[in-house]
């Protein structure tokens, strides 16, 4: 297994990142690597969302999990291969809301694959984040 894991904290209420999460058409307002994105129906478990990435081909991913105002899990797969991002909302310090990211490549392959693949998928999430919880505080 290959994992990474980033966090941010924030002024912003969960109910508003939540929001933004939610709305997962204007995905690409708060981060600038989407080129296109779609969803089959509501944010909840069992949704499908199409995001593709500048300069890439489509990724589909499934919606695992969804707690409203808590965490969301998608995950994606190929080649033998079951990435999966939680994003999770929690209590940070002095009252404030932490935005946690985590990546888990599980898998054929997935001790050698993954760091190859994985900081390439994850590199820009300080970036991502600080564009998320900047726009959820305005």
């Amino acid at each position: 297994m290959w994992t990474y894991e980033h966090s941010i904290e924030t002024n912003a209420e969960p109910e508003a990142i939540w929001g933004l999460w939610a709305d997962v058409r204007n995905w690409g307002v708060w981060n600038a690597d989407i080129a296109s994105i779609q969803i089959s129906g509501p944010f909840e478990a069992g949704a499908e969302i199409v995001m593709t990435p500048a300069g890439q081909d489509p990724v589909h991913l499934l919606v695992a999990e969804a707690t409203v105002n808590e965490l969301f899990v998608d995950e994606a797969r190929f080649d033998g291969l079951l990435l999966r991002t939680i994003h999770r909302l929690g209590q940070g310090e002095r009252g404030r809301t932490r935005v946690t990211y985590r990546m888990e490549i599980t898998g054929t392959g997935a001790d050698q694959l993954g760091p190859q693949i994985g900081p390439a998928i994850t590199a820009d999430w300080p970036e991502t984040m600080a564009a998320l919880v900047k726009l959820a505080q305005d």
